[in-house]
């Protein structure tokens, strides 16, 4: 059974329609990157998937119960957690009160799994958000995610604003936190780096799936290579 699977979902913001019959799936422990240019719907997609955007038709299970018109909040329970694109931290509230926060539901107050994958964070529990680095600000959004123990985390623009090096040092943890059993569904526009970590991708066009597949597969795609990597045709 797919972790996640959804089938022909439409979605939109009131009369705008951005989705159009996208169906994706996610396995357990896998990642999965969602890629495509700025405005191709990706974000919309991860907001209906836990439950921010309404959909207009089509479905969405979860561990095999539809989720499709259900509450933010019981889709965090169900093990869905979403980490927005531009961190949405707390920033008046430290380090350590963003985290606790993100386990509330599950009385989950133990940072030790965190701070493994996140070493930069054990020196920084006592600062408030807004003086972190761009980089330590995406390690405690996922971080905050993490404390949720979910099995699905939804990671959309990891890399917006951040030096590269800082990027290689987070993306790095996503098998860590794959192996581990929570499945990771990517949304990024650094098509190099979401087709590298990754194990299956889809590529989504003005709110449609126009390509999928094993992600080294897509990566060594001709019309890929050219449309998002700047490559020329051999």
């Amino acid at each position: 059974m797919n972790l996640l699977e959804v089938r022909d979902l439409n979605a939109g913001y009131g009369r705008v329609q951005v989705l159009w019959d996208v169906s994706i799936m996610v396995e357990a422990g896998q990642i999965v990157a969602l890629v495509g240019a700025n405005g191709a719907g990706k974000t919309t997609l991860l907001r209906a998937i836990s439950g921010m955007v309404s959909t207009r038709s089509g479905s969405m299970k979860f561990k095999g119960h539809e989720i499709t018109g259900s509450s933010i909040e019981g889709i965090v329970d169900l093990g869905i957690a979403h980490v927005p694109e531009g961190r949405r931290l707390f920033t008046g509230l430290t380090v350590r009160e963003n985290l606790l926060l993100g386990g509330w539901r599950r009385n989950n107050k133990d940072l030790s799994r965190v701070v493994e994958l996140f070493p930069a964070l054990a020196e920084r529990m006592n600062q408030t958000a807004s003086t972190l680095s761009g980089g330590e600000q995406q390690m405690c959004a996922i971080g905050r995610g993490l404390m949720g123990r979910p099995e699905l985390l939804l990671i959309d623009e990891l890399s917006l604003g951040l030096a590269p090096k800082t990027v290689d040092e987070i993306v790095a943890r996503l098998p860590e936190i794959a192996a581990a059993g929570t499945a990771v569904l990517l949304v990024e526009q650094d098509i190099d780096t979401a087709l590298s970590v990754s194990q299956f991708a889809y590529v989504l066009e003005t709110g449609r799936v126009t390509k999928s597949g094993p992600s080294p597969h897509l990566l060594a795609d001709p019309t890929i290579q050219e449309a998002y990597l700047g490559l020329a045709p051999s």
